[in-house]
């Protein structure tokens, strides 16, 4: 099961973060995360995302997300850091209080996914915590079942790629 919670951060920001152990490789849950375009199948909160460029995903590329996030419903994210097999940040172009952070850490033949979504909450105090109660229980859970979904995926790849091998 993931675990979804919240941390702290400055003022005005709400972040969400969630883990979860996968038994695959970091390389295939890495290819996953690159895959830009699957985002909407696996990120339940995310209605479409895609390159704004055609060269392959590194830093300094731009993805245009639509999401169900507070705010514009279409936002342009720029990669801020890009370490292979291990990390992928986004940070909105417009907002830096926007910001999507992808880890993976290895784990022996296992890995674990570290996921924090963090978006403004404005109208000080009080704005914060309406938004929390609004939105931030639905993303919560929202995000927690994006990486159960998130591990489906990997580990039916894996287990399939392992059904051919006998053929």
């Amino acid at each position: 099961m993931a675990v979804a919670f919240a941390t702290p951060t400055p003022a005005g920001t709400r972040t969400l973060a969630a883990s979860l152990d996968m038994a695959s490789p970091p390389e295939a849950a890495f290819g996953l995360l690159t895959s830009v375009e699957k985002w909407p199948v696996w990120l339940s909160f995310v209605r479409s995302a895609h390159l704004v460029s055609s060269a392959p995903l590194g830093l300094g590329s731009e993805i245009l997300l639509r999401s169900a996030l507070p705010g514009e419903s279409e936002q342009l994210y720029e990669v801020d850091a890009f370490i292979p097999n291990f990390h992928l940040s986004l940070v909105g172009a417009y907002s830096i209080r926007r910001r999507l952070d992808f880890r993976i850490e290895q784990k022996t033949s296992r890995s674990k996914l570290h996921v924090a979504v963090a978006y403004p909450a404005y109208h000080g105090r009080m704005g914060y915590l309406l938004d929390g109660v609004v939105n931030g229980r639905k993303l919560a859970s929202s995000l927690d079942h994006a990486l159960e979904h998130f591990r489906g995926l990997i580990e039916v790849r894996a287990e399939s790629d392992h059904l051919l091998d006998d053929l």
